[in-house]
């Protein structure tokens, strides 16, 4: 699997496809900054001679990337986005790109009153949008209306909307054809 992949997804289908747009939730690396800075605080006390804490310091340095390790792992299960030309996947909840009619447009932060897509239901299993993440608003075909989201709104929002205009044509050749 690569560290690349969200989560164990290896034998689904939607990881055969090419990916358009991926943002995994949380990277790796992070886990490794508490016991990168313990080491700093280490070679710190050994040149300036007041006495090495190694019990201290080691501990405390497991103790950092614990935590942080759970924390990747909450957020690339809850916080990853991956688009295919098929699926949508925000957190844990896939959704079909078939099954979207319309992205509907950009909210004005300036307005007083809110998009209607805005109070929407947010996909995946989060009662909302993450912090730091995009809302973008979609009408299902069903006519229901939810809210996808990214860090790279904007990115997630060009894919979706090319995807979704695709869709559309392949739809209009096919009732040309009958």
């Amino acid at each position: 699997m690569s560290e690349d992949r969200p989560h164990g997804d290896a034998g689904s289908a939607d990881t055969a496809e090419r990916v358009l747009f991926e943002e995994p939730g949380g990277r790796w690396s992070l886990v490794a900054l508490g016991p990168a800075l313990c080491l700093v605080v280490l070679v710190v006390e050994a040149i300036i001679g007041s006495g090495v804490h190694w019990l201290g310091l080691t501990l405390f340095a497991a103790l950092l990337a614990g935590l942080v390790a759970l924390q990747v792992v909450a957020a690339r299960r809850h916080a990853s986005v991956l688009l295919t030309p098929a699926v949508l996947r925000n957190g844990a909840e896939t959704l079909e790109v078939a099954d979207i009619a319309e992205i509907l447009p950009e909210a004005d932060p300036f307005a007083e009153d809110l998009e209607p897509w805005e109070s929407a239901p947010s996909l995946g299993e989060l009662s909302g949008v993450p912090r730091r993440r995009t809302g973008i608003g979609l009408r299902l075909r069903d006519g229901s209306v939810v809210r996808a989201w990214a860090r790279d709104g904007d990115g997630l929002r060009s894919e979706l909307e090319r995807l979704v205009a695709d869709e559309a044509e392949a739809d209009e050749a096919e009732d040309g054809e009958r």
